[in-house]
């Protein structure tokens, strides 16, 4: 069994925002969650997203050494919908992500 946790998102823009992230930090939880692969310890991953015009998450990186992870990650949050009070379609958010063994 696996549990994915987060820290908080992290606004990498120049101007500051006033909505609270962890908002966005527990919708991108629940897209997280119920990860179906083992893991011998625990692994790390840097994401890098932004939003389009839709509301969608758009995956721009995943830095990580696990391959699988990275592809879970990404198939998880590309294209995902999210409140639109969250979105700012020019803004890069960085969300780092860990999959710990249980």
């Amino acid at each position: 069994m696996v549990a994915i946790t987060f820290s908080t998102v992290l606004f990498a823009g120049t101007t500051p925002k006033t909505e609270d992230p962890s908002s966005l930090t527990k919708e991108i939880s629940e897209l997280l969650k119920n990860a179906r692969f083992d893991v011998e310890q625990d692994v790390e991953a840097i994401v890098t997203i932004t939003f389009n015009k839709y509301d969608e998450i758009v995956v721009l990186s995943v830095e990580t050494e696990h391959a699988e992870f990275k592809r879970f990650i990404e198939n998880r949050l590309n294209y995902s919908k999210v409140s639109a009070s969250l979105v700012h379609e020019s803004e890069h958010y960085i969300v780092p992500v860990r999959l710990t063994k249980k």
